[in-house]
């Protein structure tokens, strides 16, 4: 293992970068993307990334998808500058970092040029709310090609009223997934929740799925989330 460089944001941590190997995924709901990440067709990737911090997951595609061409729309340009003076992004990486919120940014994305959009952005330590309305959902829709795959992160805790909104939104892209922290499932304290929609791949977030990791697909989406139809 190298050196981990750590990125704290509104009294969290909210990045965590192996500077020799971005490979390794240190929070668990990252590398439950990177599972998804892993699990869609080789090659390189169009990847929509809106919110960025330290990088993780555009250093992950870059590194395990040679080639990839990435967007980061990351608005808070002072943490940028710091993560660049800090922990540079590798040279030739195919990483281009947007200084735009996700709101604006996304609409200067053309059509159907996306085959991957990873929605992982806080603000005060939440997601905004903004960027999981149906709204953005049907922005996401535009900018994904045909078979693409929307990602997003979410924090909330039962009844899930954010992510059982979130749901129904994105049942017009697609299949849908998630995937939730046992704790959170317990209703011990808020968490990550894992939506994956679209051309969700088999295998979503790990094949076997991780045992420490409650991953739902089709009817188990709708009864334990709703958002209608199963998929």
């Amino acid at each position: 293992m190298g050196e981990l460089y750590v990125l704290e944001m509104d009294g969290m941590d909210q990045s965590a970068v192996d500077l020799e190997d971005p490979t390794r995924l240190v929070f668990d709901y990252v590398r439950r993307i990177g599972d998804l990440v892993d699990a869609l067709p080789a090659g390189p990737l169009r990847v929509l990334h809106v919110g960025g911090a330290a990088m993780s997951l555009p250093r992950y595609v870059a590194a395990t998808r040679p080639r990839s061409a990435q967007i980061v729309l990351e608005p808070a340009a002072d943490i940028v500058d710091r993560v660049r003076a800090e922990a540079p992004l590798p040279a030739r990486s195919g990483i281009k970092v947007r200084p735009v919120d996700g709101e604006s940014g996304i609409l200067a994305v053309r059509d159907d040029s996306q085959d991957l959009v990873i929605l992982d952005a806080f603000e005060d330590g939440v997601v905004p709310v903004s960027l999981t309305t149906a709204a953005y959902v049907e922005q996401v829709g535009r900018v994904l090609a045909p078979g693409g795959l929307f990602v997003a992160n979410l924090v909330d805790r039962p009844p899930y009223p954010r992510v059982r909104a979130f749901v129904a939104a994105v049942r017009a892209l697609g299949e849908v997934a998630v995937g939730a922290e046992p704790a959170t499932l317990k209703g011990r304290r808020p968490g990550n929740l894992v939506v994956a929609s679209g051309a969700v791949p088999a295998g979503a977030f790990g094949t076997p799925s991780p045992l420490e990791y409650r991953v739902f697909h089709g009817r188990a989406v709708a009864d334990a989330f709703g958002g209608g139809r199963p998929g």
